[in-house]
């Protein structure tokens, strides 16, 4: 993990673990620059680890282990399969203008 965020690592795990599952529900997300990149990074990895266990459920018991079980499911059935052709770039990083109250660089990131 090349970025902290001025967190210790339980609390860097949790802020990845709530935007990978906001980003896999929706489908689309409004986030900082910064943690699109690096959720880009984690989502990017789950869902090569989803299609590189072919087994059916491996892969769900160890998307389990860091993800809700709705989430889990929807990332097993419908985004994997989506991506089956694709070698990595599954996602797609928009940036957008800065935020007005502190012009942080902000981006969506959603799937391709």
């Amino acid at each position: 993990m090349a970025r902290k965020f001025h967190r210790e690592k339980k609390q860097r795990r949790a802020l990845l673990k709530s935007l990978a599952v906001a980003l896999i529900m929706k489908g689309k997300i409004r986030t900082t620059l910064a943690r699109a990149k690096e959720l880009r990074s984690t989502v990017e990895g789950l869902v090569t680890h989803v299609k590189r266990h072919a087994a059916p459920g491996a892969e769900y018991r160890e998307i389990r282990k860091f993800l809700p079980k709705a989430a889990a499911g929807k990332l097993v059935k419908e985004i994997a399969p989506k991506h089956k052709d694709r070698n990595g770039g599954y996602t797609r990083i928009i940036k957008l203008l800065p935020r007005s109250g502190d012009a942080a660089k902000m981006a969506f990131i959603e799937f391709v």
